[in-house]
């Protein structure tokens, strides 16, 4: 039985480059433990993309998801689950989190269905063995989780955000927190503190909502969808001091 309530964190791959965000995100962590039992969930978007830019192949992309075939799966799941996975389960245990890492191909984690024939080898997750993670907040460990899964093909490539909203939803997370670049939606210069569900899909429609927040707004939906409580999009300080920009659903409205 878990006796604390649950908290999803999810961290792009962009920001993990920082040497001074990677200090903050593990000194927060240290103090959301306190309170929570926490999966930290990551991306690797620029170490991807740098990589296979080396290799001579040109990364594509379709609503803000990663077009994948076999050649850009391989670099994909070497970085993910990989360089940055350990990465960050190394950082943890320095500092005396009790942390493992874990793909959502590990004991079949997170089982996929292809995202569509032009997204290739992409997933949309479709099961979340929830009790894997559970068993690992009973013994107090924090699961760092590549989003790398298993579908009929074998590997898929599936979106950070998207692998996220699935596990909150899954686990019924007290709060899904999405840390990017940025401290929270943007809407005319100013963020949002509120954002409904109708309001998400207006946003996308004008097109302010745009590149690599859709699949975090959505991945934020999904997760109220399927059963977290409590959606956030925001940067490191605004996850150490509680802000940013909330995602409701309209039955919360």
């Amino acid at each position: 039985m878990v006796n604390k309530p649950i908290q999803v964190i999810k961290v792009g791959g962009n920001e993990l480059t920082d040497v001074n965000f990677m200090n903050n995100l593990v000194m927060t962590i240290q103090e959301q433990k306190k309170e929570y039992a926490c999966v930290l969930v990551h991306g690797g978007g620029v170490a991807i993309s740098n990589l296979m830019n080396k290799t001579g192949i040109v990364p594509q992309y379709k609503d803000g998801q990663r077009i994948t075939d076999e050649a850009t799966l391989e670099i994909a799941e070497m970085v993910l689950s990989g360089k940055i996975n350990k990465q960050l389960v190394l950082s943890l245990n320095r500092v005396g989190i009790d942390a493992i890492g874990l793909s959502g191909v590990d004991r079949s984690l997170l089982q996929v269905e292809p995202w569509g024939d032009a997204m290739d080898l992409v997933g949309r997750i479709v099961k979340v063995r929830k009790k894997i993670l559970e068993d690992y907040f009973i013994e107090d460990v924090i699961t760092v989780i590549s989003p790398i899964s298993i579908g009929e093909k074998g590997r898929y490539n599936v979106n950070a955000d998207h692998a996220a909203g699935m596990i909150a939803g899954a686990l019924c997370a007290d709060e899904i927190v999405f840390i990017t670049n940025v401290p929270g939606v943007l809407v005319d210069g100013q963020i949002a503190e509120t954002l409904t569900d109708k309001q998400v899909f207006e946003l996308i429609e004008r097109e302010i909502i745009s590149g690599g927040m859709i699949p975090k707004v959505n991945a934020a939906l999904d997760a109220l969808c399927y059963g977290a409580k409590q959606a956030r999009i925001t940067n490191i300080n605004g996850f150490e001091k509680k802000l940013g920009t909330s995602i409701i659903s309209k039955k919360d409205s």
